[in-house]
């Protein structure tokens, strides 16, 4: 028996070592054990329902920017990978940008690329680099593999070594990803951990820089998102980050990088 135990415990080990997915951009390391094409068919399917009863903006100059400023910041992240040989990586990704018609100053990204920032936001943002530095933060969480991050954490605390057995049913993984990311309205509420909220600032950062939008003006938007804030709520956007301090300051770590790639796109410094 303890000879079975070891073996499952290298078994488990192992596993977990190949599932171990390191980001190219940042150089942080995630455990991502779920199917990605699985998680994009459930999200889209979740983005659809959300969106059937919502208040999709179409048309406007705001709806126009939400659009124009997410696919520069996606073909940004493409070239990029392109670049490195890790193409692959997202080649099956569907992009979706919608503005929703919603006061909440909150935007969101689902895995797959399914995107969705609210009107409440917009006056925040108050310029395509503003908007910008929204979209390179909740594309990040997407091409980073947050979602599956997440729902890998989920499918471990469930159901632990079972996972490995590839035992969890289609109703299970579900259930998980229901957790993740829940239905409707609710998805608005959905929390990533402090160190996803730390690397999608910094991915965002250099995101942006590839885009060709200024990342100083990176400051300036978290100051006036933090101005936002209605006594001591916070907006939802900001409701599981680092404190304010915290976020100045690994902004300003990251900047010079950040900055390098603007150059390199032909923004003047």
């Amino acid at each position: 028996m303890k000879n079975l135990n070891k073996v499952l415990g290298i078994t488990v080990l192992s596993a977990m070592m190949i599932a171990c997915t390191t980001n190219p951009i940042t150089g942080r390391k995630s455990l991502q054990l779920a199917n990605n094409q699985e998680i994009s068919a459930m999200a889209l399917q979740q983005y659809r329902q959300t969106l059937s009863t919502a208040k999709v903006v179409k048309g406007t100059t705001q709806a126009k920017s939400v659009q124009n400023v997410g696919l520069r910041i996606k073909n940004a992240a493409n070239n990029y990978y392109r670049g490195i040989g890790r193409e692959a990586d997202l080649a099956n990704y569907q992009w979706e940008f919608n503005l929703i018609n919603d006061k909440q100053i909150n935007a969101w990204c689902m895995p797959g690329g399914k995107v969705a920032v609210y009107t409440g936001i917009m006056p925040i943002t108050k310029t395509d680099t503003g908007l910008a530095v929204v979209l390179g933060h909740e594309i990040s969480h997407a091409i980073a593999g947050h979602g599956n991050e997440r729902i890998s954490q989920g499918m471990i605390a469930e159901y632990g070594g079972a996972i490995l057995g590839s035992t969890i049913s289609n109703g299970q993984m579900a259930a998980i990803f229901q957790q993740a990311y829940p239905l409707g309205a609710q998805v608005a509420l959905l929390k990533y951990g402090r160190s996803q909220e730390l690397e999608a600032d910094e991915m965002g950062l250099y995101l942006m820089g590839m885009a060709g939008y200024d990342p100083r003006e990176s400051q300036p938007f978290w100051q006036r998102m933090e101005a936002a804030s209605t006594g001591n709520r916070p907006p939802e956007f900001l409701s599981t980050h680092p404190n304010p301090d915290t976020r100045r300051a690994d902004l300003e770590r990251h900047m010079p990088k950040a900055l390098a790639y603007y150059k390199a796109s032909g923004g003047k410094l």
